[in-house]
């Protein structure tokens, strides 16, 4: 299957402050065919989540620089834009443990990850949401 027709011009906010991280996951999501939107940090997610710009799902690590970290956003987002999807990842245990009731679909993903279980995470939510 191809690759690009799987995304549908979704938008994606990554939110990731390891800059390696941040690049490889944006250009695999690109590649699958989401509209990538690269952030270092929660408040500069938040400065695109509060645009114009229409945010199908916010893909966040739960440690970040800034004032607030992935779990302070993924409340954000519940009480400001309800529809806009989150999925939350995290090196640290009880980090996932404590966010498990802000993702969607319970489980926080764990670092490392594979990026395909990243992209079957966000296609089967994304897709939840229009059936």
């Amino acid at each position: 299957m191809n690759l690009a027709a799987q995304g549908a011009a979704q938008t994606i906010v990554v939110v990731e402050g390891d800059v390696l991280v941040r690049l490889a996951i944006s250009g695999y999501l690109r590649d699958c065919g989401y509209q990538v939107i690269e952030t270092n940090n929660a408040d500069e997610a938040l400065e695109v989540l509060r645009s114009n710009v229409a945010v199908d799902l916010v893909f966040s690590s739960m440690q970040l620089p800034g004032s607030m970290d992935g779990s302070g956003l993924a409340r954000w987002v519940r009480e400001h834009q309800p529809a806009t999807m989150v999925v939350l990842s995290s090196g640290i245990a009880k980090s996932a443990e404590a966010a498990r009731d802000l993702c969607e679909d319970g489980a926080v993903l764990q670092k490392p990850y594979h990026h395909e279980q990243v992209v079957q995470r966000i296609r089967t939510l994304l897709a939840s949401r229009t059936s």
